[in-house]
């Protein structure tokens, strides 16, 4: 199956929590898309990578891509080399998507930097022809994808542009709120962590609001990039 858009995250959630409205959007225009988590979340602080498959599954249904896979790499300890790359590799020329979101380049987790950059090599690599892959017993054709975003996670990164997704917030509060299991629960007996708090949760819709608030729209999420954003027209600019 061709995706148009190939949105990886280091952890089940990161996606979520990074672009899920405009994810949600692109579906809602006929894009089709889909989600490749790095690893299963197993350090997380609170449930489990069981409960994380599970949670993921339901975010997957609440947005509705057309796949989402599992790369089930060492949550904490994946790193950027050789044997990482080609698993990243072997997704994108699965897929060949026109484009690739990926983590945020800087933050505070060390996955987060470590996944986008990951990703962001495998992206390039994925495109050299004598980059030999495989999958299921057939050789693969080399792929590489016009463009590669990053979302932006902890850290508010200044974005280096925003998408308008006034109209798709539900849906992103939806998604995120299926992993029950990592966020905000007054009644919850596990240990509290940085995003299991009510600040943390009332800022995602803050955020938000407030990148839509500069662009004179609702709602916004912002972006990063590897090189200049190019429009046709000065009229494309919202």
């Amino acid at each position: 199956m061709k995706l148009d858009i190939l949105a990886f995250g280091a952890h089940p959630d990161d996606v979520e929590l990074g672009c899920a409205a405009t994810l949600a959007k692109e579906i809602s225009r006929g894009k089709k898309v889909g989600i490749v988590d790095l690893t299963r979340g197993e350090l997380g602080t609170r449930g489990s990578a069981e409960i994380r498959d599970t949670e993921a599954a339901k975010a997957a249904e609440v947005l509705g891509v057309s796949i989402r896979e599992n790369l089930a790499f060492r949550d904490g300890f994946f790193m950027n080399d050789e044997s990482h790359q080609v698993e990243v590799i072997r997704m994108i020329r699965k897929y060949r998507p026109e484009i690739v979101i990926c983590n945020a380049v800087q933050d505070r987790h060390i996955d987060h930097s470590k996944g986008s950059d990951l990703v962001s090599n495998a992206c390039f690599l994925s495109g050299l022809r004598k980059v030999e892959t495989n999958l299921e017993g057939m050789d693969q054709e080399a792929w590489r994808p016009k463009q590669v975003y990053h979302y932006i996670q902890w850290e508010n990164l200044d974005p280096d542009f925003v998408v308008d997704v006034t109209g798709f917030i539900d849906i992103k509060m939806q998604a995120v709120m299926a992993y029950a299991s990592q966020f905000y629960d007054p009644d919850s007996s596990e240990p509290v962590s940085p995003i299991a708090t009510k600040n943390f949760l009332e800022s995602i819709n803050y955020r938000a609001r407030d990148l839509g608030r500069l662009i004179g729209k609702d709602y916004a999420e912002g972006f990063t990039v590897e090189r200049f954003v190019a429009v046709d027209h000065l009229d494309h600019l919202i």
